[in-house]
């Protein structure tokens, strides 16, 4: 595994349909020194959603790389399995993983020191309203709703620092106050 001691490794987790994507996406635009770890995930892509968004694998490749070692967590989520790589950023750039808050407990458990950040909605139907608009189906839209608050709960027994999505330009300038103000802590940057 790949050494991130002087490194800060950043996991920003949440339900579906909270905006995590898009305040990482912002945050990647910003911050030329963060580096994303593209997630690997067996689901098909969403209509509209970019191909770099996850790195989309079939369920045997899938199975290969999780068993030769590849993945530092993965889970079988809803209908498909997602994971997160073993991470090789470039030098000189901190660590972003966006994955589910099982995910980042997980990662906890390999980087102690990482910054939690978990998004959340305002209301759990603002969330129902953002799945149905990428075009999740009803099913999954209840099943993302009903996890939702099993996620809340683990979010803060990991001791997340909870940011809510109720607007896109304020909850990107949170969390990137939070990356900056851990950064001075570490005495990077």
């Amino acid at each position: 595994m790949i050494n991130l001691d002087d490194r800060l490794v950043i996991v920003v987790s949440g339900p579906g349909g909270v905006g995590k994507g898009t305040i990482v996406a912002r945050l990647l635009d910003r911050d030329p020194r963060l580096w994303l770890s593209r997630s690997w995930t067996t689901r098909a892509r969403r209509s509209g959603e970019h191909m770099e968004a996850y790195h989309f694998t079939s369920g045997e490749l899938f199975a290969a790389h999780a068993k030769a070692g590849g993945f530092l967590e993965w889970v079988e989520f809803l209908d498909y399995m997602q994971g997160t790589p073993v991470p090789d950023p470039p030098s000189g750039h901190d660590v972003v993983f966006e994955i589910d808050v099982h995910g980042a407990s997980q990662i906890q458990q390999h980087y102690p020191d990482a910054l939690l950040i978990f998004i959340d909605a305002p209301s759990r139907a603002h969330q129902k309203g953002r799945l149905r608009n990428r075009g999740d189906a009803p099913d999954k839209v209840e099943a993302r709703l009903k996890k939702a608050a099993e996620e809340i709960e683990m979010a803060h027994r990991l001791g997340s620092v909870i940011v809510v999505n109720d607007d896109l330009d304020r909850a990107v300038n949170e969390v990137e106050e939070l990356i900056s103000q851990r950064r001075s802590k570490a005495g990077c940057c």
